[in-house]
């Protein structure tokens, strides 16, 4: 089963995190999907994951467990080989990493602004994406 993040489709910020990813990403293990697609709400049911615990991104990892919000970005850049050091932020409190994460995301929509509607992927990259 591959990676699968679930992302804020219409979010300015989370689209460009996609983009990084897939740029970084050489070996191809994330697969993607919108938080407002059909995927990511059957899959989220399925979990009987409360969506209301986050917004912004949500990581389902090989094992079919659900990260989120500080959790799932730090694993997400640990499988990036160029920014993999960046898990070291692993060992800081939850509580503070979580608070960092909920700033930007309480924010991201003020200061990277937001779509109209979820990012189209491009012919030569529908394939990375679920739903």
């Amino acid at each position: 089963m591959p990676r699968v993040i679930l992302f804020d489709g219409v979010c300015n910020l989370c689209n460009g995190f996609v983009q990084f990813i897939i740029k970084e990403d050489r070996q191809s293990v994330f697969r993607f999907a919108s938080l407002q697609s059909d995927y990511a709400k059957k899959k989220l049911d399925q979990k009987s994951f409360d969506t209301s615990k986050v917004d912004s991104v949500i990581l389902i990892t090989e094992e079919d467990q659900v990260l989120i919000k500080s959790d799932a970005a730090l694993a997400i850049l640990k499988q990036l080989p160029r920014f993999s050091w960046l898990y070291f932020f692993r060992f800081l409190p939850l509580t503070l990493r979580d608070w960092v994460y909920d700033f930007i995301a309480r924010n991201r929509y003020l200061w990277f602004g937001k779509r109209q509607e979820c990012m189209i992927p491009t012919p030569e990259l529908r394939s990375l994406f679920l739903g």
